[in-house]
């Protein structure tokens, strides 16, 4: 790959500008410490030959107890655009989570494997890492996945601990060679890690609990998770112009909520923020998704942000 020219790193800042913004997580010092990350996360997928992914964040409140709808649907449009460029890709996730994921690769219409690691499974993990490392990898991408806090305990925005849902892929994401991505919007996710030791405490809420403490070699904080997976996308298509066409056909307003709402229908998936089983993803609905895509969409193709 070729260096970047000062045009491509202004589309790839544009692009930074759209996803990785606060929309009222009180996350904006993690963004700011991580400025550049974005970049830097594609320029290392740009490179890799096999990639695995790992999503799956499960929402257990009141009554409703699903899978949420950020997390899946960015993690297999992703995955369905590298194998459509040439690049195999495969998803892991565990039992709680394996029907949203499955029903979104089958939404994308590109063959993409999902490993469903059991929960409850002796050994599940380690033997899925095996699979992993027999495959050779060389990039792992963990996307809006619940992570292990500072008590080992995967934690949600609440402070809830949630492993009773929630296998430690934190193990896995670690257990190869592989290069390290991973995208997260509030603190608690695999791969915040990385960000400054305290900052998440200080500034986000429930923060000294929920902090994951799995760190990454590149990270990207998205105001939504879903975005950094198509923020990634769109920063590829720019590093990668053989792949740009290709990319942009997954950057569309219309698979964003086609993806979303399959995994409503089909695997009963809620909004994380609302509990409501709804196309819409973190309180936003597609009147805030849809554009935003597009966007990145243009800035794929190279047509600009405006």
């Amino acid at each position: 790959m070729s260096p970047r020219t000062s045009e491509q790193d202004r589309r790839i800042a544009a692009i930074e500008a759209l996803v990785c913004r606060d929309v009222g997580r009180k996350t904006q010092e993690l963004i700011d410490a991580n400025r550049g990350g974005l970049a830097d996360a594609a320029a290392s997928l740009a490179t890799a030959t096999r990639v695995g992914l790992i999503t799956g964040f499960f929402v257990p409140r009141g009554d409703v107890a699903a899978p949420e709808t950020d997390g899946p649907v960015g993690t297999a449009l992703l995955a369905a655009a590298l194998s459509a460029c040439g690049v195999p890709a495969r998803i892991a996730v565990d039992t709680p989570s394996v029907g949203a994921v499955r029903s979104a690769v089958t939404a994308t219409g590109e063959n993409v494997t999902v490993d469903e690691i059991v929960l409850g499974e002796d050994g599940a993990i380690e033997a899925q890492a095996e699979v992993w490392r027999r495959e050779r990898l060389t990039h792992v991408v963990a996307i809006e996945r619940c992570g292990r806090s500072a008590d080992g305990k995967p934690r949600n925005m609440r402070g809830v601990d949630v492993s009773p849902w929630t296998l430690p892929l934190d193990a896995l994401f670690e257990a190869g060679d592989w290069a390290r991505l991973a995208v997260g919007d509030g603190g608690n996710e695999i791969g915040m890690g990385k960000l400054p030791a305290g900052l998440i405490a200080q500034h986000v809420p429930n923060g000294a609990e929920i902090a994951c403490v799995t760190s990454c070699d590149h990270l990207v904080v998205a105001g939504v998770s879903n975005w950094g997976a198509y923020g990634l996308m769109a920063a590829l298509a720019v590093m990668r112009p053989d792949w740009a066409a290709t990319i942009a056909k997954f950057l569309t307003a219309e698979r964003d909520f086609f993806v979303t709402d399959t995994i409503v229908k089909e695997a009963g998936a809620v909004d994380g923020v609302t509990a409501l089983r709804q196309a819409t993803v973190d309180g936003f609905g597609p009147e805030i998704h849809g554009p935003l895509v597009e966007r990145l969409g243009r800035i794929a193709r190279g047509e600009g942000a405006d």
